[in-house]
């Protein structure tokens, strides 16, 4: 477990991106500020969490504050992706996000994975990536990108496709085979 407690305030960008094949592609959060690049491992599920949290937390802001102009997600796929070299700081236990109403602008909170339940309850590293609702918003965009970038989902099961092939117990076990695109 690290000490570090790091905020950028407020991210040039705030991206997501993975590394590798489909079916074992490494998944990083990483937030930009001039010169600092502080990128984090975190899981798919979690990512598929946070595009789920940002759209509904987004909305709640939009209902809270009325007086607030609307926002458009809108990137740059060559902008989006993470810079190299990739050097996470820890691997991500837990995510939230916050809104500061003063200065208009949100924050992903990222919290280290404790190694082991003995030290679940000892703090451990935190990242606070304050930006924008708009960078919120093209986040959560790039994300779905990013994750439909994997392996096919099937149809019948809902579960991953590998390309050799597809064990689906909605087909009473039949494999498939299904070419990835």
């Amino acid at each position: 477990m690290t000490d570090i407690d790091l905020t950028l305030n407020p991210v040039d960008l705030l991206t997501v991106d993975a590394i590798g094949k489909p079916g074992s592609r490494i998944f990083y959060i990483q937030g930009r500020k001039g010169d600092q690049t502080v990128s984090l491992l975190i899981e798919k599920i979690q990512l598929q969490s946070l595009i789920m949290g940002i759209n509904d937390f987004l909305d709640e802001i939009a209902d809270r504050y009325k007086t607030l102009p609307e926002i458009e997600a809108d990137f740059q796929e060559d902008a989006m992706r993470i810079m190299p070299p990739v050097d996470p700081l820890f691997r991500v236990g837990d995510m939230g996000l916050a809104y500061d109403e003063s200065s208009d602008l949100v924050c992903v909170i990222a919290k280290e994975n404790p190694a082991d339940d003995e030290n679940k309850d000892q703090g451990g590293g935190v990242v606070r990536y304050w930006c924008t609702r708009a960078q919120l918003l093209a986040l959560a965009d790039w994300a779905v990108t990013v994750i439909k970038r994997g392996r096919p989902i099937c149809p019948q099961c809902g579960e991953p496709m590998e390309p050799e092939g597809h064990f689906c117990p909605k087909k009473n076990g039949h494999k498939k085979n299904v070419p990835l695109q």
